[in-house]
């Protein structure tokens, strides 16, 4: 389930993502019928997926993958509707070891929907 269209922008430290939800994605048909809108959920998944294309430019994982190791802060601003594109952003706040803590930001229309913290370690293969 990849919620990531294309890289928008790259600079030290943070990426920037876009994602425009079709009216057919599965989350949206019980999500409310009649009156979809994108879960909550899908929205934080898409801020990790980023942190993770992020993570994957900037350190090496050694053949492992990130995985989501906590969520912090969550605040949901505005909700977005089949049709509605956002940008993504997620920026690399810290990093202790193999746990790496980032900040992400949603917005649509350029006001802010989502903001987020959240930590990610190093999986690696047994």
């Amino acid at each position: 389930m990849l919620l990531i269209d294309e890289i928008v922008e790259r600079g030290e430290g943070y990426l920037v993502c876009k994602k425009t939800f079709a009216s057919e994605e599965f989350f949206f048909q019980g999500h409310y019928p009649g009156q979809p809108i994108v879960p909550g959920v899908i929205l934080c998944e898409a801020a990790m997926q980023t942190g993770a294309v992020l993570l994957s430019k900037l350190v090496s994982t050694d053949g492992g993958i990130p995985v989501a190791a906590r969520l912090n802060d969550v605040k949901f601003k505005k909700m977005l509707r089949p049709g509605d594109s956002i940008l993504i952003e997620s920026r690399l706040t810290e990093r202790v070891r193999d746990a790496f803590f980032l900040a992400g930001k949603i917005t649509h229309e350029g006001k802010v929907a989502v903001t987020l913290n959240f930590a990610v370690t190093i999986a690696r293969a047994i």
